[in-house]
C-alpha cells in the first residue's frame, strides 16, 4: 500500500500498515513524539502523520539526499514534521538540538529503497549497469570503486566474507584484485562479472554477485555499526511504554535486533547464595512484543518483502528512559 501523503512516493512500503500498528498510535499517544529512522520515500511517516494529532511530532533521518528532498517537501506541508540529513545513530545529537528528551515511539526500516536499487547510478543493483558508488549519502565517504580500488585482498575477502556470508569470499577477492590490476572496477557490471567468475557454485535463482554487492554496500555505509548505536540511542530516549519497532532485511541486521531486544528483557539470575530479595532485583527494561513477517499476498504483490522480519519492543516503566 503507498501512502499518498507524501509527494514524490515511489517505493513500496513492507509491512507498512503492520508497523503503524505497533507503533500503537491511539489515545494519548497520537499526541507524542515519534522517530522515522530510516524516511526512504515517506511511506511509514506518511501514515504516521495520518494518525498523529495536531499537537503530536515526528523526526526523520535519512542519508539519501533523494529521500531529503522528499522529506523537505513534506516538511514544507506539515509543520509536525521534520527531516534530518544523517543517519539515527545521531538521534541524540538530533532530539538535544530540538531540546526533546523522550520519545513515544521509534521505528527503523533497514535496507535500501526500491528507488535506490533501481536507479542505475547508484550503483547498487548488478542488475542494471552503472557507476560503482553504492553509498547511501552521495554527498560524502568513499564509494565502493574507490574502496575496492585500494584495498588489500586480505580485507576485501574479510568484508565479502563477514558482511555476505559468501564462502567463496577468497576466490572473489583474488579476482578483483587481479581484476583492478588490468583495468579500474568501475561500473556495476564489471563488478558482478568478476565475481561470476569466481563463484563455482550458487543456489537456484540467486545471482552469484548477490551475497558480494550486498556485503559492500553493508560495509561503505556501515550500516552494521551504525544499527547497534542507533538501537541503543533509540532505547535511551524512549519513555516509559514507548514502542520499538524495527524491521530487517537479512540474517545479519536480524541478529542484532533480536539480541538487542533479548538482551534487555532478560530478567537478570542472580547468584541464589546470596540473600537478595526478589523486589530488590533489577527488573527488565523491554517487554517484547513479538515478530512478524509479510502475508503471502504482500510477498506476491511485492517480491522484495520476502525476506523482512519486524521486531516489536516495549520499554517497561521500571526502567525510566532518559529524565
Amino acid at each position: 500500500m503507498k501512502s499518498q501523503a507524501v509527494p514524490g512516493l515511489q517505493h513500496r512500503t513492507v509491512l507498512l500498515e503492520e508497523a503503524i500498528e505497533a507503533l500503537a498510535l491511539d489515545g494519548a499517544r497520537c499526541d507524542g513524539i515519534y522517530v522515522d529512522g530510516t524516511f526512504g520515500r515517506g511511506g511509514h511517516s506518511g501514515r504516521i502523520l495520518e494518525k498523529l494529532s495536531a499537537q503530536g511530532r515526528l523526526l526523520a533521518f535519512d542519508k539519501d539526499p533523494e529521500a531529503i528532498a522528499v522529506g523537505q517537501a513534506l516538511a514544507a506541508a506539515d509543520a509536525r514534521f521534520e527531516i534530518v540529513h544523517d543517519s539515527f545513530a545521531t538521534l541524540d545529537a538530533a532530539l538535544d538540538a530540538r531540546g526533546i528528551g523522550q520519545v513515544t515511539g521509534v521505528l527503523l526500516d533497514l535496507g535500501i529503497s526500491s528507488p535506490q536499487v533501481d536507479a542505475a547510478g547508484r550503483g547498487f543493483s548488478f542488475r542494471n549497469d552503472g557507476p560503482l558508488d553504492m553509498r547511501m549519502d552521495t554527498t560524502r565517504g568513499m564509494s565502493a570503486a574507490q574502496w575496492l580500488a585500494s584495498e588489500s585482498q586480505e580485507n576485501i575477502e574479510k568484508v565479502i566474507r563477514d558482511y555476505g556470508e559468501e564462502r567463496f569470499a577468497f576466490s572473489i577477492a583474488k579476482a578483483i584484485v587481479a581484476g583492478r590490476a588490468v583495468t579500474p572496477i568501475s561500473s556495476t557490471r564489471q563488478l558482478a562479472q568478476l565475481v561470476a567468475g569466481a563463484v563455482k557454485t550458487r543456489e537456484k535463482g540467486k545471482d552469484p554477485a548477490t551475497r558480494t554487492f550486498q556485503a559492500i554496500r553493508i560495509f561503505i555505509n556501515q550500516e552494521l555499526e551504525e544499527l547497534e548505536i542507533g538501537l541503543a540511542r533509540a532505547f535511551d530516549r524512549l519513555a516509559p511504554h514507548g514502542r520499538l519497532v524495527v524491521i530487517s532485511f537479512h540474517s545479519l541486521e536480524d541478529r542484532i535486533v533480536k539480541q538487542f531486544m533479548a538482551g534487555r528483557a532478560r530478567l537478570p539470575q542472580p547468584d541464589r547464595r546470596l540473600p537478595i530479595r526478589a523486589v530488590d532485583l533489577p527488573q527488565p527494561e523491554l517487554r517484547l512484543l513479538g515478530r512478524t513477517m509479510p502475508s503471502d499476498a504482500e510477498v506476491d504483490a511485492n517480491p522484495r518483502a520476502r525476506s523482512a522480519v519486524m521486531r516489536v519492543a516495549e520499554r517497561l516503566p521500571a526502567s525510566g528512559g532518559l529524565q
